[in-house]
């Protein structure tokens, strides 16, 4: 059985995000999306939250599953026996960072990676942008899937955007 995993963090996940794994999916016969837990930085959603959303995503495509990690990727790949990554390319910075860890990867376990051209349609889009826009009004309805826009919407609705105040606390008059 041919394995992939398409990992991030997916916080939120993007239409550039659900390109790479349909695209993904026609490739192997599984692709595993996993969701990075990094308990030193505090998501936008919790790592359930991500999974529930990216299930409700993928359910469309039957040899998707969702699973999620902290540690090594190539930990990860050994101990679930996938042979390779997949990851989505949107720039020549992309490209550099994730050439340099595609090789590493390899020296350290052997796995593959497949780098992918973004859909151009999506190049643009990062899941920081996203939440950045959401925060202060912006419309990313066509940024993020679905069930993303809904849950990113109130989400933000229960948090104030931030405010701009002049560190002299002057508000603009004359003095």
């Amino acid at each position: 059985m041919r394995r992939a995993v398409c990992p991030g963090s997916y916080d939120p996940a993007t239409n550039g995000h659900l390109d790479i794994i349909e695209r993904s999916s026609t490739l192997f016969d599984e692709v595993v999306v996993a969701v990075l837990i990094n308990k030193s930085k505090k998501g936008l959603f919790s790592i359930e939250e991500r999974m529930e959303m990216l299930t409700e995503t993928t359910a469309h495509l039957p040899n998707v599953r969702i699973d999620s990690w902290h540690g090594l990727l190539v930990d990860y790949c050994r101990q679930h026996d996938i042979a390779a990554i997949a990851k989505g390319l949107r720039s020549v910075s992309d490209f550099d960072y994730e050439l340099q860890m595609a090789q590493m990867n390899r020296e350290l376990s052997g796995v593959e990676t497949l780098l992918m051209s973004n859909n151009p349609a999506y190049g643009f889009v990062s899941s920081s942008l996203v939440k950045e826009i959401a925060t202060y009004g912006g419309d990313v309805k066509n940024l993020v899937p679905g069930v993303v826009f809904e849950r990113l919407m109130a989400k933000v609705a229960g948090r104030a955007a931030p405010t701009i105040t002049d560190p002299a606390g002057s508000h603009g008059s004359a003095d």
